[in-house]
């Protein structure tokens, strides 16, 4: 299947005829075409297929009532006692709560509540187990904010007590594929999900990860995702996609696909990256301890944000509102 990656620019010098990507903040004049088999080309955005261009183009729906038309920030906050990052750090409903009021200060569009670990070797938590963990922080920040409200969660029996707390969005990490009533569930309550890409589960996905060309092999899966999302009564507009970095890839994996970040974008579903923290920023750092990989989450995000990335999430929020409100300054010439 071709594929075509809009080179994505920004700013106000932009030449007439370029095509706004996505309904946001990038406009592209020129895109990558993509083939198995074939060396990649740069064609004109006037030549692209009609298809293609109407994928690239359509702006993209709100998600639980956030406008996609400028970069949002999807804040973590982990009830972990085993997270990769901040395991134990806000465990206890007074914690999250006061981590949650921290984060809505801070400018978080998105609360992004876990209770399972799924870093590399994690074990699969009992549901039970899961529930007891989201359900009083969700309940937490829900009595301070009436914002959107995320439960990363695989499982639907999670998922249908979170939203009874106060949850509106599903961030999947296995794409509705770990548990058989999770696409049924997200259906009949009409929430948006996020479908991310992973190859294996977090027990064993960095036991040598392999790929045949991985941005067309997590393309193909997504789109594969997307379909049978579709077909279990999901609309389109209601799917945003992650390519899943650190999900079952080696370094080179994950920089190939933040390299081609805005190929995603051809899928025509909002994109929104997680990377925040992860290992392949400590190996290209060379800093082991996760809270101390800051600076590279930030260039992350911003390039991410660059490529028309509609939701970054993040541990380090405050700083990366402040990133981002650097940078659309600095690209813009103006204040927001």
């Amino acid at each position: 299947m071709t594929r075509f990656r809009p080179l994505a620019q920004g700013g106000r010098a932009r030449p007439a005829g370029a095509l706004t990507l996505a309904g946001g903040w990038t406009w592209f004049t020129h895109a990558e075409v993509l083939e198995r088999g074939a060396p990649p080309r740069i064609v004109p955005a006037a030549d692209l297929p009609a298809a293609a261009r109407d994928r690239l183009t359509a702006p993209r729906a709100p998600l639980a009532g956030l406008a996609l038309d400028r970069p949002r920030i999807m804040a973590i906050l982990n009830v972990t006692p085993d997270s990769f990052s901040d395991g134990g750090l806000h465990a206890a409903p007074d914690s999250a709560r006061a981590q949650a009021e921290a984060l809505i200060a801070a400018g978080a569009d998105i609360l992004d509540i876990g209770g399972e670990s799924t870093r590399p070797g994690a074990q699969t938590l009992p549901d039970g187990d899961e529930a007891a963990r989201i359900v009083p922080a969700v309940q937490a920040a829900r009595a301070v904010w009436s914002g959107p409200i995320s439960m990363d969660t695989r499982k639907a029996g999670v998922a249908r007590a979170a939203v009874a707390a106060g949850a509106s969005f599903v961030n999947d990490v296995a794409a509705l594929t770990f548990d058989p009533g999770m696409a049924a569930f997200v259906a009949e309550t009409a929430l948006p999900v996020c479908l991310m890409h992973a190859q294996g589960t977090p027990e064993t996905m960095q036991r040598d990860p392999h790929y045949d060309d991985v941005v067309l092999d997590v393309l193909d899966w997504l789109e594969a995702r997307i379909d049978a999302a579709v077909a279990a009564g999901i609309p389109r507009d209601r799917i945003a996609v992650d390519p899943g970095i650190g999900f079952g890839k080696t370094l080179d994996h994950n920089l190939a696909l933040l390299a081609k970040l805005s190929v995603f974008h051809d899928l025509g579903c909002a994109v929104l990256l997680g990377a925040s923290r992860k290992r392949f920023i400590g190996t290209l750092t060379d800093t082991d301890r996760p809270n101390r990989r800051m600076p590279g989450s930030l260039a992350v995000a911003l390039a991410a944000v660059a490529q028309g990335v509609q939701i970054v999430r993040v541990h380090d929020m405050a700083e990366t509102r402040a990133a981002l409100t650097v940078w659309r300054a600095a690209t813009t010439g103006e204040r927001e």
